[in-house]
């Protein structure tokens, strides 16, 4: 993938965690993964991606970061249903923004919310994926790039 279209990803991120109360997000380096071992925390949201690029983006998240998420943006319900409804929408939101950056083809799913061990999460076989670390408070999440086509290195 063209470093300008990891970029894309990257200030989604960025731009999401600014219309929280705490706004101090830092994203680590970027990094490149096998398909074999997806990263997942407790809760990850994904995007089917078709189109020119083919395969998904996810963001992943443990509980205790959503919850504080939730009430970071104003919501006093941090029942698990909300929780997955928010990670969704971190992973939607994000994957708009670059729909809107990538052009209608970079068709988007709506978001799939897994909850749990790592197996859960599918990606295809043959491609790497690109790792984007989010830290925000005291906590660790990620965005997870996995992209065929439309300039995919890997």
């Amino acid at each position: 993938m063209a470093e300008q279209r990891l970029q894309v990803f990257i200030e989604g991120v960025m731009h999401y965690f600014r219309h929280t109360s705490d706004k101090d997000v830092k994203v680590g380096t970027p990094y490149l993964v096998e398909n074999d071992a997806p990263l997942s925390f407790d809760v990850t949201g994904i995007i089917g991606i078709t189109g020119a690029c083919q395969g998904c983006v996810y963001f992943t998240a443990p509980r205790i970061m959503l919850r504080h998420l939730l009430l970071s943006l104003g919501e006093p319900d941090t029942s698990a249903d909300n929780m997955f409804d928010l990670v969704g929408e971190v992973a939607n939101t994000i994957s708009g923004n670059a729909r809107r950056e990538f052009g209608k083809d970079f068709m988007i799913s709506v978001p799939l919310v897994l909850e749990g061990a790592p197996e859960q999460v599918r990606l295809p076989k043959g491609v790497r994926s690109f790792v984007i670390p989010v830290y925000w408070k005291a906590y660790s999440a990620a965005m997870v790039i996995c992209l065929a086509g439309g300039g995919q290195a890997g």
